[in-house]
């Protein structure tokens, strides 16, 4: 009988929820599947079964600040692990199933050693490239390669995951360490770009296998709305919509506000997931809209727009570009990591990182020549059904050879 055990950061956001996802349809084909993530107050709130918290609030937040102090992320939390460690002797586990492990909650040194000597074969589904650099989870922006051979020197280390010293060299070697020499794991990336980074890296002795990520497309699909009517925006005017979480300048926020400069009247930004910080950085015809109440009202936001725009500067395979597809919106990103792998000939364009000109240019014609249709991105999100990406690791799960 297949028992497999799940490790991730949280039990929410898009990481929990696909760790979640994995587990019901695995436990929907007759495997015992247990996930685990560090405790907190947010992780607290979903009630599960056959879940697992690791440590407790007051150890994380020291092992956080050690790290923060010291630049040594995961190298904390030694009882919290033993204990943890501890718990998976009793279930037995024939697969462990690694997600996120950054940011604090679990030692790795130990973690690994137990993997090694119990010779449990592994997924690792890499959602960011921080198993492979000395820290960060992204590298693009700053254009750094030198995790290819060895970090150090990094240009970014006081971001998360946050330190206050730049021990990126030791973490590097650390994690080379730690990371290979594992008797039979599987990487899992859900972009094809990241698992031509991986195999540039110390990981590159793996198997690398993509397996996209996935939507509920019972939930995002064309959902009736007023979203324009209440916010004034006319019937002959276009709706371009961008959605993220932390807008900064990696999810392309300068871009929304230059293209406000440089757009006609009769095209409307719209931004979701803003906050009263970001306010204060928008001009006045951006409408922003902090949250929405449930995935429901944003997928009316969704099929309300126009054109989906994500210029996104650092990312894996971004799941608001199916979202927006699933509702019937089409889609014009920068070609950064995954996101352009999501579109098609038939539901949108890609243009250059970073060439605001291009984009502008894109919008027009978009808008103005109709170039995609609804019926088209919707046929196209049809290959992001969560329960057939989902699908794909129960089947790697019942492979003996992973």
């Amino acid at each position: 009988m297949v028992k497999v055990l799940e490790i991730n950061s949280c039990n929410y956001g898009s990481t929990g929820n696909i760790m979640l996802g994995i587990a019901a349809l695995a436990r929907a084909h007759g495997i015992t599947c247990y996930t685990s993530c560090p405790d907190g107050r947010s992780t607290r709130k979903k009630q599960l079964t056959d879940h697992i918290f690791i440590g407790n609030r007051f150890s994380r937040n020291l092992h956080i600040k050690l790290a923060e102090l010291t630049g040594k992320n995961g190298c904390y939390s030694f009882i919290d692990t033993i204990c943890f460690l501890r718990k998976i002797d009793k279930i037995k586990p024939n697969i462990i199933h690694l997600h996120n492990l950054h940011n604090c909650y679990i030692n790795l040194q130990m973690l690994f050693n137990y993997i090694k000597s119990k010779k449990i074969p592994v997924v690792w589904t890499l959602h960011d490239c921080w198993a492979f650099t000395g820290q960060c989870p992204y590298f693009t922006i700053v254009k750094c390669n030198k995790w290819r051979t060895e970090c150090y020197d990094c240009p970014q280390y006081r971001q998360y995951p946050k330190s206050y010293v730049d021990r990126t060299k030791i973490m590097y070697n650390l994690k080379k360490e730690w990371f290979t020499g594992v008797q039979n794991m599987t990487i899992v990336t859900p972009s094809q770009w990241l698992a031509e980074q991986v195999e540039q890296s110390f990981l590159k002795n793996y198997q690398v296998k993509v397996i996209n990520n996935g939507i509920n497309l019972n939930v995002f699909k064309p959902t009736k709305n007023n979203f324009r009517e209440a916010h004034g925006i006319g019937k002959d005017e276009y709706m371009l919509l961008g959605v993220a979480f932390g807008w900064d300048r990696r999810k392309g926020l300068d871009v929304f506000i230059e293209l406000s400069k440089r757009l006609p009247k009769q095209y409307k930004i719209v931004l979701v997931g803003t906050d009263v910080n970001v306010d204060k950085r928008l001009p006045w015809n951006i409408t922003s809209v902090h949250r929405t109440q449930n995935q429901k009202e944003l997928a009316e936001i969704y099929t309300a727009a126009d054109l989906f725009v994500n210029p996104t500067r650092e990312e894996n395979f971004p799941t608001v570009n199916m979202e927006a597809l699933a509702c019937g919106t089409p889609i014009i990103t920068f070609n950064t990591g995954g996101s352009s792998e999501i579109i098609n000939e038939t539901c949108g364009h890609v243009v250059v990182s970073g060439d605001i000109d291009a984009m502008e240019k894109e919008i027009y014609g978009i808008c103005n020549q109709h170039f995609f249709n609804s019926e088209a991105c919707l046929k196209h999100a049809n290959n992001y059904w969560e329960n057939d990406r989902f699908a794909e690791y129960i089947d790697l799960y019942k492979n003996n050879d992973l």
